[in-house]
């Protein structure tokens, strides 16, 4: 009978390597690896510019370009987090790597202004909803778009809707007008790597700056601002910052870097038919205007 101790633990999806290293040897690894995947990100967008008559397979490379992104900002995420609890967040981290729903919400939450983490994690909820209701009546169900929109632009595929009839989802139904603009998550992480986030001296300023504080519930944007300023000063003061570096760079760096989501929950909330037919009910009486229809 084969067991978990004969598997084979070579092969990829790995990071979870990361639990037994040191902290010094993690920072040299992360080092490492962001510059792999700043590379990576770039080039499924250089790809993507490229295929003007090819809108679903460019939308396509445009959400690789955003997935690899936020790859880097969940790894800067671990570098953030206190060193004194990176075991006990190690393991919710590298899950976060490898989710689609992670990723695609770490990319869409650096846009967001949060007043502190709880309202960080209220937001993160409303995207990681299984299921959702939408039209005008809210008479639609639909499944979580981020997942959703992700799949069905990649692959053509059978699905059932609420009517019961099974159908076929055409991926060129979902790709965009042609129109690409270049991945938020993108800008920000090339805007980290020109301020010196990315070097191994950048990564432990930064470890050792932001790991004073744990963003738990109530820390709140006033932490941000003044932990982004330690580390802008320090990496000025080490001339960590690239010869490339631009104002924009550092208005990115400053303004658009969201607080640390180590702490946050990015699992899918499964959805209860149940409750989804009955939300639609009161949303549709809510919009007639009848509180307590049944009551005559």
């Amino acid at each position: 009978m084969t067991t978990q101790r004969n598997s084979v633990p070579y092969g990829a999806k790995k990071a979870g390597a990361m639990r037994e290293m040191a902290q010094s040897e993690r920072l040299d690894f992360i080092a490492e690896g962001l510059t792999i995947i700043l590379s990576s990100a770039r080039g499924f967008w250089s790809a993507a510019e490229k295929l003007v008559d090819n809108p679903r397979e460019a939308s396509v490379l445009e959400g690789f370009a955003e997935e690899e992104s936020a790859k880097a900002l969940i790894l800067l995420d671990l570098v953030r987090c206190p060193p004194s609890k990176v075991d006990g967040r190690i393991g919710r981290i590298v899950k976060n790597f490898y989710s689609h729903l992670a990723r695609l919400i770490y990319a869409n939450a650096q846009s967001w202004k949060p007043v502190n983490v709880e309202q960080l994690q209220e937001y993160v909820d409303s995207e990681r909803q299984g299921h959702y209701l939408e039209g005008g009546m809210s008479e639609y169900i639909l499944p979580n778009w981020a997942i959703y929109s992700r799949e069905s632009t990649l692959y053509a595929d059978i699905e059932q809707h609420e009517d019961g009839l099974p159908q076929w989802s055409d991926p060129t139904l979902f790709s965009s007008s042609g129109i690409h603009t270049r991945p938020f998550a993108l800008t920000l992480i090339e805007a980290l790597d020109a301020v010196g986030v990315f070097s191994r001296a950048g990564l432990e300023a930064t470890s050792e700056i932001w790991g004073t504080v744990d963003f738990l519930a109530k820390e709140h944007s006033g932490h941000v601002r003044d932990l982004t300023r330690q580390l802008a000063k320090r990496l000025e003061d080490e001339e960590l910052v690239s010869e490339q570096a631009t104002s924009e760079h550092a208005r990115w760096f400053h303004q658009f870097w969201q607080m640390p989501m180590y702490n946050l929950d990015f699992t899918m909330i499964p959805a209860s038919l149940n409750q989804l037919k009955a939300d639609r009910e009161a949303a549709y009486w809510s919009e007639v205007g009848y509180e307590h229809h049944g009551d005559y």
